[in-house]
Order: structure tokens, then sequence, then C-alpha cells
């Protein structure tokens, strides 16, 4: 692998911070990679907040992050509803979170038809059954309607606990509709080549670094990146035990820049 990596994507909880805390060693690794000018995105599958929140959120912890380079599936949602959607959007996602569909037609809340588009993102404890039947309503009533799923991310580390996230209520739409979801986040290869397109770099030649080893990992290994998986965030011991396999595990992103100087 010597010699093989130039640039790498970054996720962002689990990874820099742990729900409402940041990680030790967090903000060194980031100056590090500036100081060596080695290509990095900020890469994550929260769809909870705003990039510019998520920027926010990093500079309180003396993390300084531009939101320009900060991916979303928000964001790359938005990007593609841009040049290819046409007709009303329903989005299910947090109000902090829709300024990143700022420019585009959405639906009232209480609307139960007229969606070309079906948001699916990180209601948390926002989800109830009337909500998750109105989604349903959406994608029932027009057979055309497209269900988006941002990310697939099975469940999250939050500050009362490991808690579901999008990939379950997108599951239940599928299993109710019959469609298929378009899917904006990890771990679709898609989310990753638009990644390595803005770092400019081969999948070849990027690290991926995560704490999930099914998003993360294994959904950069799919799109053909290398992967570290950090042993914080959601990581638990069983993750090792399975048949995916990270090309390096680190206790946490503090480790990188001593691994880097000696494999990369």
């Amino acid at each position: 692998m010597r010699g093989t990596l130039h640039g790498v994507l970054v996720d962002l909880d689990g990874v820099l911070y742990d729900a409402d805390r940041h990680i030790a060693g967090a903000f060194d690794t980031v100056r590090w990679l500036r100081a060596q000018s080695v290509p990095h995105l900020f890469v994550t599958n929260t769809t909870s907040k705003s990039r510019a929140a998520l920027a926010e959120k990093l500079a309180s912890y003396g993390i300084p992050v531009e939101a320009p380079e900060i991916l979303t599936p928000a964001v790359a949602a938005a990007d593609w509803l841009k040049g290819n959607g046409k007709g009303d959007i329903a989005l299910f996602i947090r109000d902090s979170a829709r300024l990143d569909f700022r420019d585009l037609s959405c639906l009232p809340d209480d609307a139960e038809g007229g969606a070309a588009y079906v948001v699916i993102g990180d209601l948390g404890d926002l989800w109830d059954y009337r909500t998750l039947n109105r989604a349903f309503r959406l994608l029932y009533h027009n057979p055309e309607a497209k269900l988006i799923a941002l990310g697939m991310t099975r469940y999250w580390l939050a500050p009362s606990g490991i808690s579901l996230d999008v990939a379950p209520f997108v599951a239940a739409l599928k299993h109710a509709t019959g469609k298929k979801a378009l899917v904006f986040g990890k771990p679709a290869a898609a989310f990753f080549r638009m990644a390595i397109q803005k770092l400019g770099l081969p999948a070849k030649h990027v690290l991926m670094i995560g704490d999930d080893i099914q998003a993360d990992v294994r959904g950069a290994q799919k799109a053909g990146l290398k992967a570290a998986l950090v042993k914080t965030g959601k990581f638990r011991s069983a993750d090792l035990a399975g048949r995916i396999r990270p090309h390096v595990v680190l206790d946490s992103i503090a480790d990188l820049p001593r691994w880097w100087d000696e494999n990369a």
C-alpha cells in the first residue's frame, strides 16, 4: 500500500466527535492534513443538520472547517435534484437540514399527495406512525414518485445511546411500496464517487476513515477506495470478526499522521 495513497475522506460523527464531545487528537489530525497538503474532504451521513451547521459544530470544537469542505447526503441529493428533478419534493428531514434544499420546490409538511420525490432523512424521535404513513401515502398515490434516501446508515450513537438512523425507515417504505430507493450517502458508490471527484483523485489513491464497518468500510471498498476503521464512535469489537476487512484499524483519528507517514 505504501506510496499509493494521496488523499483521505474523513467521517464526522464517531471519528472527529462522539455525539456532543470531540475526540482527542481530532484537531491535531485536521491541522496535520492541512500542513502536509493532503487532499481531504469531510463526508458524513448526518442529515439532521445543514453542512453550514456542521461547520459551526466543528468550529465549536476548535476544528476549523468551511462548509464547502463537507459533503452530506442532503447536499448530494439537492445537487442531483437541481439537475435532474422535475416536480415537487416532500422532505422528511429536520428543520435544521432544510437549508440545503432552499432553492427547490418543496411541498407543505402536511401534504399527502403531489410529490414527485419523497426525501427521507434523520427525523429521530420526530418519527411516528402518522409521519411514516404520510410518506407512504405520498409514494403510493403517485406510482412515478421516487423514494430518495439520505444515506442508509442503520444506527448511530446519540447522546442518549445507540439509536435508529435513516435505513430502517427507508426499508419500511421500500417494503410497503415495492419501490427501490435512490441513495445519496454512504454506502452508495455514487456518493463516494462524488467525493473523490471533488478531490480530483482516483478511488485507489484515497483512504476513507470511518467508524461504521458497513457504511464506511464496506461502502468505500466496494467503490474502489481503501478504508480505515477507527475504534471510536459506534465501533464494536465484533466488527472485526466478520467478513469485512478494513485495510487498517486505528485506535482513533489521532493515530492517522503516524500511520500515514509509515505506510501511505
